[in-house]
């Protein structure tokens, strides 16, 4: 008796789930997305290393998780995706008791538009990422560290990437 109350639960939950066609924003962007694309990539001068960092960070969530088929060039594509890094900043966070810097947040910010051929339609949004990291002790922030950290925030923003997508198939 004492499990049938959290298992009928359990069943009516999944029922009503089921009944209201509730399907998760990954499906809704493979709808949008899941077809032959060509990624575009503006490259800051000043920051190369991220701009590759992201358009790769993009290509391998459209592949995994939405099954986008890559293309080489913008005629085979059905729709052509342009990226490009609005900001990326660096701020500390938290001091330690000496007054030395201990923690930082990264925030990176990507403007994606995308232009789908079959329904001439572009949409464009920004999306956002960011992450908290910690150095050593008397420790000054390496490029490997920068790096590192900019790879987390871009991949936070990739992943929202995703929703915004599903969102904007609606209209």
């Amino acid at each position: 008796m004492r499990f049938l109350k959290p298992i009928s639960l359990l069943l009516v939950s999944i029922l009503f789930l089921a009944s209201c066609g509730y399907r998760p924003s990954a499906y809704y962007a493979k709808q949008e997305l899941g077809k032959d694309l060509f990624v575009r990539l503006d490259v800051k001068p000043s920051d190369p290393k991220n701009s590759v960092l992201v358009k790769d960070a993009v290509t391998k969530i459209l592949i995994q998780r939405v099954g986008s088929n890559m293309v080489n060039s913008e005629s085979q594509a059905d729709i052509i995706m342009d990226l490009k890094i609005s900001r990326v900043s660096l701020s500390t966070l938290q001091y330690d008791k000496d007054g030395n810097n201990k923690l930082y947040k990264v925030r990176v910010a990507i403007g994606v538009k995308y232009f789908d051929k079959s329904t001439s339609k572009t949409k464009s949004f920004t999306v956002d990422g960011e992450y908290d990291f910690e150095i050593d002790k008397y420790n000054t922030i390496n490029d490997a560290q920068r790096f590192e950290a900019i790879s987390k925030a871009s991949d936070m923003a990739v992943n929202d990437l995703l929703s915004r997508v599903a969102v904007g198939s609606f209209q």
